[in-house]
């Protein structure tokens, strides 16, 4: 028996009530799988196991002198991308400020897409646990680093090779569980 065009009309009319229902169930699906992975700091670099990448750019307050990526080498140092313009970075300044004090661990600045006076000033407000800056006033570095935004930190090798990536706040907990242990790793391999 053939369907009537009245039978045919109410399916259409049925698929045309459930289609936007399962798109919408797939939508919070893939919603809830999204916010359910794995914490979103932990982003993978394709740098790992990598040199730091080339650059030669002017230090921060430096009257014309110029930093590259042979003066990261000869003892393992954090690399951290920071901005004035970044409330992340200044919550995180405190805890930079410490480990460098007791850890003696060279601490090596990107001001990242900022500009150099406020920085200068900045610094000068809250303490400098810098060795020095440098200024990626473009971002062509961070562009190389794959940064994703202010703070992001790198733990390079004595040898210029990046062992650590850790993209958000460098805090406390951060640093007793995951760059401390990578640190101490670098201390320990001959």
């Amino acid at each position: 028996m053939a369907p009537t065009a009245a039978a045919s009309a109410a399916a259409h009319r049925m698929i045309g009530r459930l289609l936007p229902l399962a798109g919408f169930a797939a939508l919070v699906a893939l919603l809830y799988l999204g916010f359910t992975l794995r914490d979103p700091t932990l982003l993978p670099s394709a740098l790992i196991a990598q040199p730091f990448p080339r650059f030669d750019l002017p230090i921060l307050g430096g009257s014309g002198q110029r930093a590259t990526e042979a003066d990261l080498q000869g003892a393992p140092r954090l690399v951290n991308v920071w901005a004035t313009w970044c409330p992340t970075c200044l919550a995180e300044h405190a805890e930079l400020t410490r480990i460098g004090a007791e850890t003696g661990l060279s601490i090596i600045g990107i001001n990242y897409k900022d500009d150099a006076a406020e920085a200068i000033a900045w610094l000068a407000r809250h303490g400098d646990p810098y060795q020095f800056n440098v200024v990626d006033a473009d971002g062509d570095l961070g562009v190389e680093l794959g940064v994703y935004g202010a703070p992001e930190t790198f733990l390079v090798d004595a040898a210029g090779i990046i062992r650590h990536k850790r993209v958000g706040e460098v805090n406390p907990a951060v640093w007793e569980n995951e760059i401390a242990p990578a640190w101490r790793n670098l201390a320990a391999t001959p």
